[in-house]
């Protein structure tokens, strides 16, 4: 069989897209398949494989599976990859409502911008979670949260001294979490010249995903998470820019209480993830 597929990244997170609309080209069930899709010596190469699929009520319903075949919880650079597709292919002109695996998302176009290293961009803002404060998880030195997937936070103050595989993969496998996995978040609070030209208070963020089971260029429910992290520990900011290694991205929300301590009870709610999504090539693949 030959499957038509495009490559996107959204600040190096890449996927490998594949329209099933009018076309069942892969089952959930494919996990083989879809493994050796996403493998980056005997396949396509990505960090997930995405279904873009019809959906009664929506523009489309978004099928997102790890790496290793399994399929995911939600991914924020995904999402917004994906409805980056979606425009391509004509489904929508600037905005538009989908179903992911936790459910409604909203996301916005908002027009083009250059990457340095593979020319035009969309911007994408995509809507996530709302994400409940008793839901969140205040350690000595963590944050542990769900914002689409499961993240756990740590304040670092250099990320160059921190080894994110090997610091990554004991906290993923550790004994509370072996089993389910987690995302795992090292984050420095640090300044530096955003998108916009100006010199920002930010964070920079290192992600190692669960499923990919590796340091990623990039997660945006990881990102996400890392911003609300940063607003519980500082009480400041509600817009945060935010370097990976794949690039940057903007986190921005709203707290729906008035705001008398950082971990007072509420919901972040508003939360939009916010960054270029790139589509790098099409073709097609036998299997």
């Amino acid at each position: 069989m030959t499957i038509p597929f495009y490559k996107y990244q959204g600040t190096g997170n890449d996927f490998v897209m594949i329209d099933q609309r009018d076309t069942q080209y892969l089952k959930k069930t494919d996990t083989d398949i879809i493994r050796q899709l996403c493998d980056r010596r005997f396949g396509i190469g990505g960090d997930g494989l995405m279904f873009l699929q019809r959906k009664e009520g929506y523009d489309f319903e978004m099928v997102y599976f790890n790496a290793d075949g399994t399929e995911g919880s939600m991914c924020g650079n995904g999402g917004r990859c994906l409805t980056a597709f979606a425009h391509f292919l004509g489904v929508f002109t600037e905005k538009c409502t989908f179903l992911a695996i936790d459910g409604d998302h909203e996301a916005v176009v908002r027009g083009s911008v250059n990457n340095p290293q593979l020319g035009t961009s969309l911007w994408v803002e995509l809507k996530m979670i709302d994400v409940p404060q008793k839901g969140i998880e205040q350690g000595n030195d963590y944050f542990l949260m769900n914002t689409g997937s499961p993240h756990y936070v740590v304040f670092v103050e250099d990320l160059t001294d921190i080894n994110v595989y090997d610091n990554g993969r004991a906290i993923r496998y550790s004994e509370r979490f072996a089993k389910e996995g987690v995302n795992v978040n090292f984050v420095e609070k640090t300044q530096f010249t955003t998108l916009k030209g100006s010199e920002e208070q930010g964070i920079e963020v290192a992600t190692y995903e669960r499923g990919v089971e590796d340091e990623t260029f990039s997660c945006g429910t990881g990102v996400t998470a890392a911003a609300i992290s940063y607003f519980l520990n500082n009480g400041a900011k509600t817009e945060v820019p935010i370097k990976t290694k794949g690039g940057q991205l903007e986190v921005k929300f709203t707290k729906n209480t008035v705001q008398r301590t950082p971990m007072e009870s509420g919901v972040f709610e508003n939360v939009w993830l916010c960054g270029p999504a790139t589509r790098v090539f099409g073709g097609s693949i036998e299997i």
